[in-house]
């Protein structure tokens, strides 16, 4: 029996899930409560976003935590806790100063030496900020509401980078941001428009944010991440539906109002439900990998991990994840975000066709592969890393690879390849199947996943001098010219050394409620949205 025709099975299931202790006034009566009850991709495991980068933490960071600068819908930097800026010295300094008047959660304003901590802790993991922390010769308070930050050198993108929307930067209080980014902050005493309901959490099942009383907005119209971030509804619930089906069927019945990520063979259905909204919000949507764990044999050889360029058809994983709508899917993608202004198709003919298997097995016997284990971490709870992980799972017994297959929750996969650096016999692991947030991947600045740090960098740790150095010319650059020119060389280049497999790129449609407006275009977001 198909997914689609066991919908009408699953509603009486998705009222058991949602079912929770105490009742709420109907909407649309004195003092009701407005509620926004989300179906997120996943369960939200870890709480803490400069300790783990998922996206479903990010997105929990987002209603919780204020960013010093926010992206607006141009990708363009703006002010957000911030009033301005000042630079001086030659671009060598920064005077910043904080709006008046915003707090965080427990009511005590947002200081200059909370913004400090915070810029301090996030520069100690994300790769970006680690090149700010090359170059920040001190970082000083000068009054509650002005901080400096004092370079070795200009830094021209030092607010874009503080306005980075993945593995971003989190205004906390001094005292939590005081922690090591290797220990996680599970107390949240956020300074977003939303406060974490702490003794609501149900894992596996729910969490639960309420409206801030106490945020203060900027005055200016909200666009993206920049701007008038207003908190419309008075509680968002995101509620756990793991199977796809049920989910499907509590967004009908008006159970749900949002529904994070649909699946492909439940669209159609969606599209037609009366009351229900489809949608690519979006826009720059995602790009599939297959990340290597670079510390590891046998993918700490990189003739092996080249080996397997001719097996990668992006048709194939594209359409497993998202179907037949080409529509919502490029087979055509690089290192960087198909269609914007610094992408190329340089060195996509080592991918070209159909898969080549037996030049995959020449190549890796010629590339001394011995037959060494492989372990693919697989979660079972993401539909799409899900699928790409059957291909790729395949490929790698079509090629003779000594391949250990192992699915579990995205919980575990997450803290296992984010954290876990050590042997096979250590609980390691070799590859995974991962999506790049496309808003990153306009740029080398910002696209962390093809960097080459080695320890110090993203989960499977490559070390890429060359790369490096290409990048390190791109933030020099002066000229769009010579940006595009140091960006194909690195994409380039990005073929020879394989910090990951390219999958595709790929927008999936999102899907709510009729009547749930004021959605923002990008990743979900619960300011400015409003349930009528």
């Amino acid at each position: 029996m198909k997914r689609r025709d066991i919908m009408t099975l699953a509603v009486g299931a998705s009222s058991l899930v949602l079912a929770r202790p105490g009742v709420l006034r109907a909407q649309g009566t004195p003092g009701a409560t407005s509620v926004l009850r989300f179906v997120p991709q996943s369960d939200l495991t870890l709480l803490d976003p400069v300790f783990n980068t998922a996206l479903v933490t990010r997105n929990h960071g987002m209603l919780v935590y204020d960013q010093l600068y926010g992206l607006d819908a141009n990708y363009v930097a703006q002010p957000q806790l911030v009033e301005g800026h000042v630079i001086e010295d030659g671009g060598r300094t920064w005077r910043i100063t904080l709006r008046e008047g915003p707090t965080f959660h427990d009511g005590t304003p947002i200081l200059a030496r909370d913004a400090i901590a915070s810029i301090d802790r996030w520069t100690r993991t994300d790769v970006l900020g680690q090149n700010i922390r090359a170059i920040t010769d001190e970082m000083v308070v000068v009054s509650d509401r002005v901080f400096l930050v004092k370079l070795k050198k200009p830094f021209p993108l030092l607010a874009t980078a503080l306005a980075k929307p993945s593995s971003y930067c989190p205004v906390m209080q001094e005292r939590f941001a005081r922690n090591p980014p290797s220990t996680q902050v599970t107390e949240i005493v956020g300074s977003g428009p939303f406060r974490w309901v702490a003794n609501e959490r149900m894992a596996g099942s729910r969490a639960v944010y309420e409206r801030f009383a106490g945020y203060k907005p900027r005055n200016e119209p909200v666009s993206f991440l920049a701007g008038g971030k207003v908190a419309r509804v008075d509680r968002v619930e995101w509620h756990t539906i793991p199977d796809a089906a049920t989910a499907g069927a509590a967004l009908q019945r008006g159970e749900v109002d949002w529904w994070e990520q649909p699946t492909a063979d439940l669209l159609p259905l969606l599209k037609r439900a009366r009351g229900v909204t489809v949608a690519v919000k979006d826009k720059a949507g995602l790009m599939g990998m297959i990340r290597f764990n670079h510390l590891q044999p046998p993918f700490d050889n990189p003739a092996i991990r080249r080996a397997f360029l001719p097996a990668i058809n992006q048709t194939d994983y594209m359409t497993a994840v998202m179907g037949d709508d080409r529509s919502l899917w490029n087979d055509r993608c690089g290192f960087f975000l198909p269609g914007t202004q610094l992408a190329s198709e340089a060195g996509l003919e080592t991918m070209a066709g159909a898969p080549d298997y037996e030049k995959v097995k020449r190549n890796l016997q010629a590339a001394g592969y011995k037959s060494e284990k492989v372990v693919l971490s697989v979660p079972t709870d993401l539909t799409a890393l899900n699928a790409m992980s059957e291909i790729a799972g395949d490929m790698f017994r079509r090629v003779g690879i000594n391949l250990d297959y192992q699915a579990s929750d995205w919980g575990s996969v997450a803290s296992r390849v984010m954290n876990n650096r050590d042997g096979l016999d250590k609980g390691g692991w070799s590859a995974w199947c991962n999506y790049i947030p496309g808003i990153i991947a306009l740029n080398p600045a910002t696209q962390s996943y093809v960097r080459g740090p080695g320890r110090s960098g993203t989960s499977g740790w490559p070390d890429l001098p060359k790369i490096e150095a290409l990048r390190e010319q791109f933030l020099a650059a002066d000229s769009l010219a010579d940006q595009k020119r140091i960006t194909e060389q690195i994409q380039l280049q990005a073929f020879e050394d394989v910090p990951y497999l390219p999958t595709g790129a790929y927008t999936p449609p999102t899907a709510f409620r009729s009547n749930v407006t004021g959605l923002i275009e990008g990743f979900p977001l619960f300011f400015n949205l409003q349930k009528s």
